[in-house]
């Protein structure tokens, strides 16, 4: 016959497994970890690297020497137990280290540089290589001191900085000068040149084709609109979509049209016959931008159901499925650099992606609304983004925060940037404004008026695009037409000055 077992309440249970836990662990309790030697040396070294990496070039007192450990390859200094001088060489400093170079005597010491060592080395120096040595080295030998621990650490930090010409032991370390902010670039005002209308609905897109003869528009009223750029005639209609069409986009490397809607669909026009010869299926609700990749064929579209999506343009496969997001992915860039895919989301995020591995590089949090807009700038390694709260600038590869460029108080669609440096932004309420991409100046805010007949709420810019020659520029806006602006020729400096006023507070990151 089998035992009856006693049955136990959880709550009995859970105390008896308590009970024994502490009983077995009671005589360790409190005890500290022992420490593992090679994890300390470790984490001392990280720590003087990343907190003293920019002084470790500097010459180093002897008995601090000896207790302070080193990442490999950081620094090489040559330490004789016999010396008692005070200095004692480093890597990077008077005598370089490097394979065949012997110590003598007389080098091996660093004492601290005399007045007159000192003018002469400056004197040997090409001004730009003195100008270098002077930032890298504007430390003085009292800061040393007073890093290592010395006695000179109950001076106030002044009495250390001298000029060069000063003279006496501290004759090395420079005034470092104020951060002065860059005086802004003229532009010269851009002013209205011509209205095109022609669309029933709302113009969402535009793209400029690669030879600078035409452009194309896509618009809420399902077509697609090819138009002269000289002229402003239009040149073709194209209908397929059955919805409203989001993004429109000209290969450079093939004579196709692609065009994205809000009906799910990504097409590939071919422009030598006007006909849909592809179509892309994948996307789950509404498709609202896409991009070309500049060096290799493959398309990039983003869409309402939070995905972008990679695809081979010949075969038609959805290579990859860019999925992190959270909400609605407004806006898709692509470059032959990496990261070679940029998104922007309604979640407020971009991501920077790695389109081999189909994962995201990097993600910036910064912007607080909703990021409907990138533009990446044709020259430098640098692109800005677009939302109710900033336009903001980033540094390629990991998207490094330059600065805000704030000012225009609304719902930004739309970004374009030229090679001068002229960053325009468009938003809902109609307005546009163009920065200095450098300084982040804003040089000029332009309202146009509505096309007649139309009302003042239906003053909106969904798009803009500089052609490729860089002196028009063109705008799809909600009264149904196309606008285009071309630089004032008359403007000069003296009729247009420059009302800059330096804001540090651009440099803030949220």
């Amino acid at each position: 016959m089998t035992e009856d077992v006693q049955k136990h309440s959880v709550h009995t249970l859970v105390f008896r497994s308590l009970k024994r836990t502490h009983d077995m662990f009671v005589s360790d309790h409190a005890k500290s970890i022992s420490l593992d030697d090679h994890s300390h040396d470790v984490k001392m070294a990280v720590k003087l690297k990343t907190e003293y990496g920019a002084v470790l070039h500097m010459p180093v007192l002897k008995e601090g020497k000896d207790r302070v450990s080193v990442l490999p390859g950081s620094m090489q200094s040559y330490t004789q137990p016999a010396d008692d001088p005070e200095y004692l060489i480093t890597g990077t400093h008077a005598y370089p280290s490097g394979p065949g170079i012997a110590l003598t005597a007389d080098t091996k010491i660093h004492r601290n540089p005399s007045e007159g060592g000192v003018h002469s080395l400056a004197l040997a120096l090409p001004p730009s290589q003195a100008r270098q040595d002077i930032s890298r080295t504007a430390a003085s030998v009292g800061d040393i001191h007073r890093h290592a621990g010395g006695a000179e650490r109950s001076q106030p930090p002044s009495s250390a900085l001298s000029l060069m010409e000063a003279g006496g032991t501290r004759n090395s370390s420079l005034m470092r000068k104020a951060p002065t902010m860059p005086k802004p670039q003229w532009h010269p005002p851009w002013k209205l040149f011509r209205v095109i209308s022609g669309h029933l609905g709302w113009v969402r897109s535009i793209a400029v084709e690669p030879g600078n003869q035409w452009f194309v528009t896509g618009s809420a009223d399902r077509t697609i609109k090819i138009w002269d750029l000289a002229s402003g005639k239009l040149k073709l209609s194209l209908t397929g979509h059955i919805s409203t069409v989001r993004g429109v986009a000209v290969s450079t490397r093939s004579p196709y049209l692609f065009s994205c809607g809000e009906d799910k669909q990504v097409k590939c026009w071919d422009l030598e016959y006007n006909k849909v010869i592809r179509h892309y299926h994948g996307h789950l609700s509404a498709v609202y931008d896409l991009d070309l990749h500049p060096t290799i064929d493959v398309l990039l579209t983003c869409s309402r159901d939070a995905t972008a999506r990679v695809w081979d343009i010949r075969t038609k496969a959805n290579v990859h499925t860019l999925t992190g997001h959270t909400n609605t992915v407004a806006t898709v860039r692509c470059q032959a650099a990496e990261p070679q895919v940029i998104t922007g989301s309604h979640d407020s995020t971009i991501r920077l992606w790695d389109l081999i591995a189909g994962k995201t590089r990097a993600t910036l949090t910064n912007h607080k609304k909703s990021v409907r807009t990138i533009v990446l700038h044709p020259r430098q390694y640098t692109f800005a983004s677009g939302s109710a709260d900033n336009i903001k600038q980033w540094m390629f590869p990991d998207g490094k925060f330059i600065q805000n460029l704030s000012g225009h108080n609304a719902i930004i669609n739309t970004l374009a940037v030229n090679s001068d440096g002229v960053l325009v932004s468009g938003a809902d309420n109609g307005t546009i404004h163009m920065w200095d991409w450098r300084t982040g100046y804003n040089f000029q805010r332009i309202h146009a008026a509505v096309q007649p007949g139309s009302l003042d709420s239906e003053s909106g810019i969904f798009s803009c695009v500089f052609d490729h020659s860089e002196s028009r520029l063109i705008t799809a806006e909600a009264d149904k037409t196309i606008k285009v602006y071309k630089e004032d020729d008359t403007a000069t400096e003296e009729s247009h000055p420059i009302n800059w006023k330096p804001e540090i507070l651009k440099r803030k990151r949220f």
